[in-house]
């Protein structure tokens, strides 16, 4: 990366933990291009953010909107130095009336689009001799397993393999490559569990630290990996969860 105002994409940062990670590498002098596909929400978080942050409108699971949003990046601001693969979602529901079209859905965000940028970033950082670096956003799901979100469970366990063999073959050219596994963080996706005080009972009973992380907590992590602090430090999965993958608890 070069010492001045690295460029940096992050992807679903309409808001939650994509937008806390555009905080934190804003915060640590990062130019930033944000990408959603909500459009109106992604604009307003370039709007708050300021400094003139780039929004740009993609649907992270098309590979060919993924090409095209890289080459409009590079062709107007210039190459990717950071990437953060943070687009996901979760489609959870009972194991037996989850369908194949759902499964794929999850799969084709999740784990194909994190893989699609992840590849189409690094091309561009090999050609330019770039020392950059990715963070992918993988769970503690992709260690712990919950039956209603099998789908999520088994992309971001591959998002945590792909973060390492990714390392592997980008380590010759000083690229790192690591990811960050999100417990309990207070998003959208947690409300219903905040809004259900039997639910919260049962996340805080397998949570050692005993409250739900906050998004700034992941966004911190991210700008770490992606400084020189963190430059002996690839294909690593860094968990971010209270303490939760040293206990037994699954649901």
């Amino acid at each position: 990366m070069t010492q001045q105002q690295p460029l940096a994409l992050v992807t679903g940062a309409a808001q939650g933990i994509g937008y806390a990670c555009a905080q934190a590498l804003a915060s640590d002098g990062a130019k930033l291009v944000l990408c959603d596909i909500n459009t109106d929400g992604v604009n307003a978080a370039a709007d708050k953010l300021g400094n003139g942050t780039v929004a740009l409108t993609c649907d992270m699971s098309d590979t060919d909107q993924i090409e095209s949003m890289f080459n409009t990046i590079e062709s107007e601001h210039g190459p990717v130095e950071i990437l953060v693969n943070n687009a996901g979602i979760a489609l959870p529901g009972p194991f037996f009336e989850t369908t194949l079209e759902q499964f794929r859905k999850v799969i084709d965000l999740n784990l194909i689009g994190t893989f699609a940028a992840l590849q189409r970033a690094a091309k561009t950082m090999v050609e330019k001799n770039i020392e950059g670096s990715i963070i992918n956003m993988s769970s503690i799901n992709a260690v712990v397993a919950i039956p209603t979100i099998a789908a999520y469970c088994a992309s971001k366990g591959g998002v945590a393999q792909i973060t390492k063999a990714a390392s592997l073959e980008l380590a010759q050219h000083n690229i790192r490559v690591n990811a960050v596994g999100p417990g309990s963080i207070d998003t959208e996706m947690m409300a219903g569990v905040n809004a259900n005080p039997e639910a919260m009972k049962t996340v805080m009973s397998r949570t050692p630290l005993k409250r739900v992380g906050e998004v700034r907590e992941i966004g911190d992590v991210v700008a770490f990996l992606a400084s020189k602090k963190a430059s002996y430090i690839t294909g690593e999965t860094i968990y971010v969860d209270g303490g939760r993958l040293g206990m037994n608890y699954t649901c």
